[in-house]
């Protein structure tokens, strides 16, 4: 068994790979934990000795395979848990991450394989990550910004970069969610906000940081 902070660090390690990060840098887990740079080094070098990552300062932190098989089964519990709350309890999409952040330290041998039977093996969770498989394998990330999107086109929300209770909760306000069709019909050159249609009725204008935290497809 491993603590809860040896899984919240394996698991950060694990999303700045899938991140396309391609050196893991003590600055840039600090960043995502939040935690003071001392105690990530601290760490580190626990999980070395414990051989759950590698660490060299050139290449920064890699996981072993036995921190990556920790870490997918994580991860893997945090998005099943997150779809179960949505779909089976009810909570929104910006109130099921930080559930779920407790959740998935939850340990059983079987548990994520039935919670993933009973949802009938959902391949992305609500906010459009993909849910790993027991093997480490699991559906395309989405890698598109609607930020990228030209001019003119139409896209559909795929998933969301931010999770954060309060881009959701924005998101939820403009009545956008996962499958939202958008039309991007201007770019402005001032200060790089679009003018975009909503499902092909609401008009609205929305910042450069937005589109550059929703994922879509065209």
């Amino acid at each position: 068994m491993h603590t809860l902070s040896e899984e919240n660090y394996l698991k950060a390690i694990y999303n700045l790979y899938k991140q396309g990060l391609t050196k893991i840098t003590p600055t840039a887990i600090s960043e995502a934990l939040g935690n003071n740079p001392a105690s990530v080094v601290d760490m580190i070098k626990k999980l070395v000795d414990k051989q759950l990552v590698e660490y060299e300062k050139s290449k920064g932190v890699k996981l072993t395979a036995t921190g990556g098989k920790v870490a997918i089964s994580i991860v893997r519990k945090h998005r099943l848990w997150e779809a179960f709350l949505l779909e089976k309890l009810g909570y929104g999409w910006d109130e099921v991450h930080d559930i779920a952040e407790q959740l998935e330290h939850v340990y059983h041998p079987d548990l994520a394989d039935r919670l993933d039977k009973f949802l009938g093996f959902p391949q992305y969770d609500p906010h459009g990550d993909p849910i790993p498989k027991a093997n480490g394998e699991s559906a395309t990330s989405y890698k598109t910004l609607l930020a990228e999107i030209p001019e003119g086109k139409t896209c559909r929300v795929v998933a969301v970069k931010d999770t954060s209770a309060a881009f959701l909760q924005y998101l939820k306000r403009l009545e956008i969610g996962i499958g939202t069709t958008i039309s991007l019909t201007e770019k402005i050159a001032f200060d790089d906000s679009m003018a975009i249609v909503i499902d092909g009725s609401t008009h609205t204008t929305v910042s450069k940081v937005f589109a550059e935290n929703l994922l879509v497809q065209e």
